[in-house]
Formats: C-alpha cells, sequence, structure tokens
C-alpha cells in the first residue's frame, strides 16, 4: 500500500490506516453501540447511547485500567473497534423516608 492515502483513508497512527465510511463497533454499558465517526466525545458517546451526559459521565474500560472522562467531557476518543465504556451517575440520588 503506498503512503499516499487519499480520501478514501484516513491515517490515525502509524499502524492505524482506517477505510473512510468503516463502522466501529464498541459498547456502553454492556450495551452494543456503532459510529461510522472517527473521533467522539464522551459527550458524543453518552448521547448516542440514550444516555444524559448532565447526570452521567463516561469511563473507558481497558482491561483492568479504567479511563475516566468526568471533568473532560469534549475531549476526543479516537475510535477503535470494541472499545468498552461504562456510564457513571453523577445526579442526585433520591432518599426514602420512612
Amino acid at each position: 500500500m503506498s503512503l499516499e492515502r487519499g480520501k478514501a483513508e484516513e491515517r490515525l497512527e502509524d499502524r492505524d490506516v482506517i477505510p473512510k465510511g468503516a463502522i466501529f463497533h464498541y459498547t456502553v454499558d454492556g450495551e452494543p453501540q456503532t459510529t461510522t465517526q472517527h473521533v467522539l466525545t464522551p459527550r458524543q458517546i453518552l448521547t448516542n447511547a440514550g444516555i444524559n451526559p448532565q447526570t452521567y459521565y463516561l469511563v473507558q474500560i481497558k482491561g483492568n485500567v479504567q479511563e475516566s472522562y468526568k471533568d473532560a467531557p469534549d475531549k476526543e476518543i479516537h475510535m477503535h473497534q470494541h472499545i468498552k465504556f461504562i456510564a457513571i451517575f453523577i445526579g442526585e440520588t433520591p432518599v426514602s423516608i420512612g
């Protein structure tokens, strides 16, 4: 493959050549999600999963490591296949009186 990529491919890193229009499969809270976007923000990922980013923040699971986006809801995440995310609730929890 030549180093000239043209419009059909985007080079994200030296080892990653992703065809334009590729579909990325990932999960949020174990629920399958897809996107054709090469870059998404935590806010976009939550919204696309039907989760309110005002009351939840995103955490990426990388093996035994968790990367929190609590203080970075607009940070760019370069998408790749099979990324795992979880949504963490930050809203108020109702208290039962009784």
